[in-house]
């Protein structure tokens, strides 16, 4: 028997003696017959006992059903309920709480119980490949995409450790990246990767995607926008020249020569040189563009950044309106000639209306948005702004956009251009994380 039906039954016993004490003795030194003092004593012993018995009984049996139910409960057994909960009694609401409780943790597994087997059969239809590993490397969960991609079965794979698997450099690095595979079906996957938490313990989720038939079309579809553009530049080159050849060998082949002819050899001439430097130039600035730096990051205070470039351009005052104080880890080379570019093509659209350039800057998304806005006539042709050489001002290189956009997201960050809304003109939105993603 434990300690609290022990100390109730000592209450018991303890409330009823001294009745029952006083009552034998006044029996006993009564004027009663012997027998009727022994029948009257056993009753009254009987009647004790069988009263301590029933309160046992009440005090036991409860507790027991509780215990048995909470028992139930911790073992993860929802289906244990307890009889006789009634609301208008104290002991019976007990019961009904206990039942509630039963039944509300049997729905909540239920539904946990669903939502893992959704999970598993959705994992399972990915083509990604999909591997969890514990905070020591080893896996503990993998999908079907997973098996294919290292060739095993699941129950060989569980238990194993990242290495093992060929996987360790996947818990390293940077992410999202891409990754060569020589041994897998697929040559380039995405990797990506994150963390999480279960019974407490530190876990990562790696995903891999296979991206080798969107890389591919990719690169098709920039290799065919590569050599239309480099068709049209160096079109553009050679028939002059093409041209300008004809009429010189014309020239050399007419006899007699007339007496302008010497001069108008040389002007041909100078006209090819002139064309052939223009195609050198287009090839080096596109040399420029494919030849971008991976970035040198360090701290850069925005305030004193914006200003040090706004400074530069000379053409006509610039308004900065000052932003919050903020820093961003990024390469300081590479974030002035972005905002170079920016403020330089807000410049030349408001060179012919007069209008104002404002740069400013806020707080946005975990990191900081710039913006550069002018007052110009706006843009006519949204389509091809960032494709390279792709340019609508007279004697422009077309690679200034294009250019600043691969340095916006070279450090993780976006660039955006559009028509303003609350006049005219034009505004640039250029996007930086605080610190760039995987630092």
């Amino acid at each position: 028997m434990t300690s609290h039906p022990r100390r109730v039954l000592g209450l018991a016993v303890g409330t009823t003696l001294p009745g029952t004490a006083l009552g034998l003795y006044l029996l006993w030194r009564g004027d009663f017959t012997s027998r009727a003092q022994w029948t009257v004593t056993v009753v009254i012993v009987l009647v004790l006992l069988l009263g301590l018995s029933a309160l046992h009984e009440r005090i036991i049996r409860p507790l027991q059903t509780l215990s048995n139910v909470l028992a139930a409960l911790r073992e993860g057994d929802y289906s244990l309920r307890a009889r006789r909960a009634d609301a208008t009694d104290d002991l019976g609401l007990v019961y009904l709480e206990a039942n509630a409780l039963a039944e509300t943790l049997r729905g909540q597994r239920l539904g946990a119980l669903e939502a893992v087997a959704l999970l598993r059969t959705v994992m399972a239809e990915l083509d990604a490949a999909i591997f969890a590993f514990d905070a020591d490397g080893t896996l503990r969960l993998v999908n079907r995409g997973g098996e294919r991609f290292v060739h095993h079965a699941g129950d060989r794979l569980l238990g194993r450790t990242a290495e093992e698997l060929g996987l360790a450099d996947c818990l390293l690095g940077e992410t999202p990246r891409v990754l060569e595979q020589a041994g897998a079906a697929a040559t380039r996957w995405e990797l990506r990767r994150t963390s999480f938490r279960q019974d407490g313990r530190a876990h990562q989720l790696v995903v891999l995607t296979d991206v080798s038939r969107t890389l591919q079309a990719e690169e098709r579809q920039a290799w065919r926008r590569l050599i239309r553009v480099l068709s049209h530049e160096i079109n553009n080159s050679l028939a002059p020249i093409r041209s300008l050849a004809g009429t010189l060998r014309g020239i050399l082949e007419r006899a007699p020569r007339g007496a302008d002819a010497e001069q108008d050899l040389r002007q041909g001439l100078g006209i090819i040189e002139q064309r052939a430097d223009g195609l050198g130039r287009f090839m080096a600035a596109y040399a420029q563009l494919a030849r971008l730096p991976r970035p040198r990051l360090a701290p850069v205070v925005v305030d004193q950044w914006v200003r040090r470039v706004v400074a530069l351009d000379q053409r006509l005052p610039i308004e900065v309106v000052p932003g919050p104080a903020i820093s961003v880890t990024a390469d300081g080379d590479q974030l002035d000639q972005l905002l170079i570019n920016l403020i330089r093509n807000a410049a030349d659209a408001v060179a012919d209306t007069a209008g104002k350039v404002r740069v400013g800057w806020v707080e946005a998304r975990s990191g900081v948005e710039l913006w550069v806005e002018d007052e110009g006539r706006g843009l006519a042709e949204t389509a091809n702004l960032f494709v390279p050489f792709y340019t609508t001002k007279p004697g422009g290189s077309g690679i200034g956009l294009a250019l600043s956009r691969q340095i916006a997201e070279a450090h993780g960050g976006g660039l955006w251009l559009e028509n303003r809304t609350d006049g005219t003109g034009c505004r640039a939105r250029f996007w930086l994380p605080r610190a760039r993603p995987g630092r």
